[in-house]
């Protein structure tokens, strides 16, 4: 058991945080967090952590405002109790796609959610696939952007053929992920060329690459509402693609994302545990949950000795 660690939580995962703790040998730090009626969100710390190396491990997915609200009145909570570090450990990103202007008048949210974290007191930041890498810029503390791919590399590798498999990319700008990924593979890649003509709606138009007779992965960082993915495997089986089969980190799913997935041509949804499912693992009989625990829980670890964690994005 690491000395001097803690590990807190608020509603977010607590399957998530569970696993990451009996990876650690350590508790799930004692404290309380509730709602009351009105809403309000109440936190009390119910032990020392005086001194304390403390990792609050808590994803700000849906409900993403509360579970952001949740995070900070943690982190509050635990600086005034007088910890001696705080780290918050969001394996999700909320608002990670608002990054930059596209339009006139509208906020950075990226960028003032970082600024909210950073002024509730924490000291240093560790998450998982942030959907734009710049975003650690935001932050003027550490941040530690960790990559699934070594998970997923893992199942791939075990369960695909690798000589007649292509890394496909849903868009422009997840090509750097796709030859990445299809690096260590040593498989060729293919991009669908994708115009976006509304929010949350997008139409897939081409497909630059060979895919015929080959079985298929598309790669994406996150899946929302499944738009483009299933386009995306619409267009490569129209291509003559022998296979689809998707992947991602995050899985939002939100909306229709699960009725859209398990009516397309995809045969297997690869995605990781960074944010919970409730009844979504059963509603979609395509999805495999992969855990991202082990990956977490090691870069936690070495956090908390300081030693090196560069090995862990390899």
């Amino acid at each position: 058991m690491p000395e001097g660690m803690k590990l807190f939580t608020g509603n977010a995962h607590r399957e998530l945080v569970q696993d990451v703790a009996d990876y650690l040998d350590i508790p799930v730090g004692d404290a309380t967090v509730t709602t009351f009626s009105d809403s309000e969100i109440m936190v009390r710390i119910n032990e020392n952590v005086r001194g304390a190396d403390v990792f609050v491990l808590q994803p700000t997915c849906m409900p993403v405002n509360h579970n952001i609200m949740e995070l900070l009145l943690i982190v509050d909570a635990l600086k005034r109790a007088s910890a001696r570090r705080i780290t918050a450990v969001m394996p999700y990103y909320g608002y990670a796609r608002q990054d930059r202007k596209v339009q006139p008048r509208v906020p950075i949210s990226a960028k003032l959610v970082a600024d909210l974290i950073t002024a509730a007191g924490t000291n240093r930041i560790l998450t998982v696939d942030l959907h734009a890498a710049q975003i650690q810029g935001f932050f003027n503390i550490p941040v530690d952007n960790l990559y699934a791919a070594p998970v997923l590399l893992d199942y791939v590798r075990r369960n695909y053929n690798l000589e007649d498999l292509v890394i496909v990319s849903p868009d422009a700008g997840g090509v750097e992920r796709a030859r990445a990924f299809a690096k260590r593979l040593q498989c060729s890649i293919a991009i669908i060329d994708k115009r976006r003509e509304m929010m949350n709606v997008s139409e897939v138009m081409n497909v630059i690459g060979e895919v015929e007779n080959m079985d298929t992965f598309i790669l994406d960082d996150m899946i929302d509402t499944g738009g483009t993915i299933t386009q995306a495997a619409g267009a490569l089986e129209e291509k003559g693609a022998r296979r689809v089969v998707a992947a991602c980190t995050h899985a939002v799913l939100s909306g229709s994302a699960v009725e859209r997935v398990n009516n397309s041509v995809i045969e297997e949804l690869i995605v990781t545990n960074t944010i919970p499912f409730n009844s979504k693992r059963e509603q979609c009989r395509k999805l495999t949950v992969l855990n991202i625990a082990p990956l977490i829980g090691e870069a936690i670890r070495r956090i908390h000795e300081e030693s090196s964690i560069s090995s862990l994005f390899a």
